[in-house]
């Protein structure tokens, strides 16, 4: 069993990992969160508007770059740190002690892929409980500025989380919790789990050692599983979290499909890919290497 002095390691380590990866790739999330929050109904976005230009990945980017400048790439840079800093801490650095204990001790030689999947399924479930409220100022800041959602002109994360208490209620902190717990649930799994079988099966075929190669292939299996399986769940909450117009999980999911279509749930599919791919690989590599130095 881990000692407290070595959980605290892993913690560290992992929230490191997760953090450095965030600040790489921010620019990517931002962009996908502005696609998923387009919808068909919208009024026509002026011409400029990466609507307009496509609602590809890079049209958003240069636009968002254009018209608001560099910096707001980097909205909800600091929520996002917070974030990782919980989440990614939490569900990476609990996962091989969850592990363990669902297969009823230390977790040595191959574990079943359904223990894995449990273990990444119960630690993004404690996380994001924890890390909701970072989750949602994120997503708001991202949101904020534009056409087709409220303005609410926070100027910065902390004036967001005190807005938001001050006009909502502390409550509000937690909007969109359920799809947040489903996508991160699912999501946790899909990298973790992934990772852990991809590494597993890497390391047993002829040629392939533990090292940055190996990595790097399993980093961009579990990115490219994580998007196929969570962007539905993905898209829901991004747009809960940035409109409070909706009632519900399942009033977000039914309004989503009746007015945008079964496609509105891999909106910015390729942005995601492009934000989750990296965002593991950079995270992966970042964290054997940094457990590799300080363990």
């Amino acid at each position: 069993m881990a000692t407290a002095s070595s959980f605290t390691a892993i913690f560290f380590s992992s929230a490191f990992a997760a953090c450095f990866a965030e600040v790489c790739t921010i620019p990517l999330d931002t962009a996908k969160v502005r696609l998923q929050l387009q919808r068909k109904t919208q009024l026509p976005a002026p011409p400029t508007a990466a609507a307009a230009a496509g609602g590809g990945m890079l049209a958003t980017i240069m636009c968002i770059a254009r018209e608001e400048g560099v910096a707001a790439l980097w909205k909800g840079v600091v929520p996002g740190l917070h974030r990782q800093f919980l989440y990614g801490g939490l569900r990476i650095g609990l996962y091989e002690p969850v592990k363990a204990f669902f297969v009823g001790g230390a977790a040595v030689g191959d574990v079943s892929l359904l223990s894995k999947i449990l273990a990444a399924l119960t630690t993004g479930v404690i996380a994001i409980v924890v890390a909701n409220p970072t989750d949602l100022v994120k997503v708001r800041l991202q949101a904020d500025g534009k056409a087709n959602t409220v303005k609410r002109s926070y100027s910065g994360a902390l004036n967001a989380y005190a807005t938001i208490i001050r006009q909502e209620g502390i409550g509000a902190l937690w909007t969109g919790l359920g799809p947040n717990v489903a996508r991160n649930a699912i999501i946790n799994a899909a990298e973790l789990a992934s990772y852990d079988q991809f590494k597993q099966m890497f390391l047993k075929l002829p040629g392939f050692t533990d090292n940055v190669f190996t990595h790097l292939l399993a980093g961009l299996g579990a990115g490219f599983l994580a998007v196929c399986i969570g962007s539905p769940v993905d898209v829901v909450k991004s747009r809960m979290m940035g409109d409070s117009t909706y009632r519900s999980t399942l009033d977000c999911f039914a309004k989503t499909l009746k007015n945008d279509g079964p496609g509105a749930f891999y909106k910015g599919f390729i942005a995601n890919f492009c934000r989750i791919g990296s965002w593991n690989v950079i995270m992966f590599l970042t964290l054997e290497q940094v457990r590799r130095f300080f363990l």
